[in-house]
């Protein structure tokens, strides 16, 4: 497939040709999440608390459905660039399969523990029945999430990224129109947000499917006789397993940094819901890096299999630039504006007193996390995912929670309840130290090896 736009057109145009389309839905997708919690806040600072808890599950969903699609989109880039149609094909079969299977999945995870699951973080009832509301519904029909995201990440492993901004953008934007009638003139309350939510991933879905199947000419998706290959399963799970791990852990993370607040902060489910509130925040922030992130997996993935060095390096090289810009700007705001971020939530004086410290503290390591994102592209698109897995394990579970713990009980004793929020500079400065030292190794060991521009084979590890 010589003509592939991801093997010859200039980098930097490459960059922004592949993620800008993948930025702009993702950057929709943040504004859906920001406008979903708005909207949520209308109802009570009680259900904001609920939907902020029902987070770390929600997340875990679309950690399963995108670390997945990340196995699904390498192993597309791998056999495009070497010009193998039919392990093409077969990839995108199997990683339709493993969609709907692992949908099933979180459908009787949480009709099983859903309260549990609540209960475990707080006792007050009104909560925990609400949240059960929300989480049982985008959870029980998650299939419309799992769908999209593997049909999009199938565009985007085959160079399509407007396709896939266009199925992203329209799920969101369905959302947020959806909202307001559900909550507010259907009277539905939280379970309004959540019916809102999965109708936007359906239409989505929809979309994705009908997309790919009128204009992916490089993907050819027939399941007569479909029988699951466990080679090609495995192949996607050694580098998707790191990947849904990796976004796992921030799910574990969030739900024992909200048990956390909720046991040692003086403001108890108030800090909780600041720090639900920074999340959706930081997603405007993040997304783009995200979308960067995304972008370069394909690019580098499908250069990896072309053996084309320097294009990998100047991806790479650029794409680390560009994420550092990024997260100064994230940085700028949230130093300087987060009263008025905090009020487009109906911040009462309290949350405002609690949110504002955590965002300006927090936001100090948005530069340093640029650089981990941007190099965790280039662990999973030459299937070295696992290194990503472990960095953020040890920042997120190993650094993070600790370091959170051993401040909430030392500010609960001085009386500083915002020193809990400086575990996050903490862990990115650690979590940075380990991730150079993982690209150096990769550098050494496998892309150097590679001819510059494909001419001769080269040594793999």
């Amino acid at each position: 497939m010589k003509g592939n736009k991801l093997g010859i057109m200039p980098i930097n145009q490459l960059i922004w040709n592949m993620s800008l389309p993948i930025i702009a839905s993702m950057l929709v997708q943040a504004l859906y999440n920001i406008v979903d919690s708005i909207f949520v806040a209308k109802i009570s600072e009680q259900a904001l608390t609920a939907v902020s808890l029902a987070f770390p599950a929600q997340q875990l969903i679309v950690a399963l459905a995108s670390g997945t699609a990340v196995g699904i989109n390498a192993l597309l880039g791998h056999a495009l660039g070497a010009g193998n149609q039919k392990r093409a094909n077969d990839v995108a079969c199997n990683g339709l399969f493993l969609a709907v299977s692992s949908s099933i999945v979180c459908l009787v995870l949480v009709a099983l523990f859903s309260n549990t699951f609540f209960s475990a973080q707080t006792k007050v009832q009104e909560i925990i029945d609400m949240g059960n509301d929300y989480l049982r519904i985008v959870g029980c029909l998650s299939m419309g999430i799992f769908i999209q995201i593997t049909f999009e990440r199938i565009l985007q492993g085959t160079g399509r990224s407007i396709l896939s901004m266009i199925t992203q953008g329209t799920g969101a934007i369905i959302n947020i129109i959806l909202d307001p009638v559900f909550i507010f003139v259907l009277d539905l309350g939280v379970a309004g947000a959540a019916w809102a939510t999965v109708t936007g991933q359906v239409c989505g879905a929809i979309l994705a499917v009908f997309l790919n199947h009128h204009y992916n000419k490089d993907i050819h998706l027939d399941f007569r006789g479909f029988r699951p290959n466990g080679h090609i399963i495995g192949g996607i799970y050694a580098i998707g397993i790191p990947s849904v791990i990796m976004m796992a852990i921030g799910s574990v993370m969030t739900f024992l940094m909200n048990k956390i607040l909720i046991t040692y902060h003086e403001a108890k489910e108030t800090a909780a819901t600041a720090f639900g509130i920074y999340f959706k925040l930081n997603s405007f922030i993040f997304m783009p890096i995200f979308g960067l992130n995304n972008g370069s997996v394909s690019i580098l993935a499908y250069n990896f299999g072309a053996r084309k060095r320097l294009r990998m390096a100047e991806c790479i090289k650029r794409v680390c630039l560009y994420a550092l810009g990024i997260m100064a700007l994230g940085t700028i705001i949230f130093q300087t504006i987060p009263h008025t971020l905090l009020r487009l939530f109906d911040a009462t004086e309290t949350l405002l007193a609690v949110g504002t410290p955590a965002l300006r503290i927090i936001s100090l390591s948005f530069p340093i996390a640029a650089i981990c994102i941007a190099l965790g592209g280039a662990f999973q698109a030459t299937g070295k995912s696992v290194y990503s897995m472990i960095v953020s394990f040890i920042r997120q579970l190993i650094v993070l929670i600790p370091a959170a713990f051993v401040l909430a009980l030392l500010g609960q004793r001085t009386g500083n309840s915002n020193l809990v929020w400086w575990s996050y500079p903490i862990a990115e400065v650690v979590a940075l130290a380990i991730t150079l030292a993982y690209y150096l190794r990769l550098n050494r060991r496998l892309l150097s090896k590679l001819p510059p521009n494909g001419e001769t084979p080269g040594e793999e590890e």
